[in-house]
């Protein structure tokens, strides 16, 4: 986890800096196009602070007053990003409507095409960054800005498309491509929302690790069936219930040592945090 933390500090820095470039470049180019990115970047500096914040509350230990942990952190990060996106996509997606019905002269030179082609390598080596790092940890919010990062990389290259026609003449390509970046703004935010908002409401984990969880939980000796398995997510970590059949004519304290075995057995899985295990004597 502490490695994530570095990540996300990483993360600021780059955003940071990609904003003031592309602030410059808007402002000197007059593209509205950049100047929209340049926004974007800004979000992702709000977004990659949230990240940061999340990811160190979710490494705290159980407390009294949460005593499962503090995993919801990352994903309620991940919906506040959502959120943030959406209302900057809508704002892009406004400014490129207004900018069809007032045209603006563009001032587009080699410093400009610079600025866009640092801005596109820059976002790849991120999106690698945080989806290498994000699926190693299962970490949801660092996944989330690797979508994020993903998205920018084709809206940096749509700017440059924009910036080439402009270049030759056709400065309503900038306007053009204003729009599509506001959409995949929106489009982004969307996704990350409805997948954050499933670890905030405790969706079913997929089909390949109850199954998995199954076959483990039925390597352990004395355990003869199983009943009932279930889980779900607790932000980014699953919590599963799971009823195993063992011998009645058991003592208690066999069946207990059972129950123990499969209970560690399957916590010891990256993504499972706690596993409840409920004995039925048969």
């Amino acid at each position: 986890m502490k490695r994530n933390v570095q990540i996300t500090i990483i993360g600021i820095a780059f955003n940071t800096f990609l904003f003031f470039i592309k602030l410059f470049g808007g402002i000197l180019s007059n593209s509205l196009a950049l100047l929209s990115d340049s926004f974007n970047s800004l979000t992702d500096i709000i977004t990659a602070l949230a990240i940061f914040f999340a990811v160190r509350i979710s490494t705290k230990k159980a407390d009294y007053d949460h005593p499962f942990g503090h995993h919801r952190a990352e994903p309620i990060a991940g919906l506040i990003v959502a959120i943030l996106a959406a209302i900057l996509g809508f704002e892009v997606i406004k400014n490129a409507f207004q900018g069809f019905f007032a045209p603006r002269a563009l001032n587009i030179n080699l410093l400009i095409f610079i600025i866009v082609i640092v801005s596109i390598v820059s976002k790849i080596y991120l999106y690698l960054l945080f989806k290498i790092e994000g699926k190693k940890s299962k970490s949801p919010a660092l996944l989330a800005s690797s979508i994020d990062y993903r998205n920018d990389i084709l809206v940096s290259f749509s700017v440059l498309v924009g910036n080439l026609f402009g270049y030759i003449g056709y400065a309503i390509f900038d306007n053009i491509v204003a729009l599509i970046i506001g959409g995949f703004i929106v489009y982004s935010g969307f996704k990350i929302g409805v997948e954050n908002v499933d670890f905030l409401m405790g969706k079913v984990p997929g089909e390949e690790i109850i199954q998995r969880l199954k076959q483990k939980a039925l390597t352990i000796e004395g355990v003869r069936e199983l009943n009932d398995v279930k889980a779900h997510y607790l932000g980014n970590f699953i919590h599963a219930e799971i009823h195993i059949e063992v011998d009645k004519k058991l003592k208690t304290e066999k069946s207990h040592k059972i129950a123990k075995k499969v209970q560690n057995l399957l916590q010891k899985e990256e993504i499972v945090d706690y596993v409840f295990v409920h004995v039925d004597p048969v």
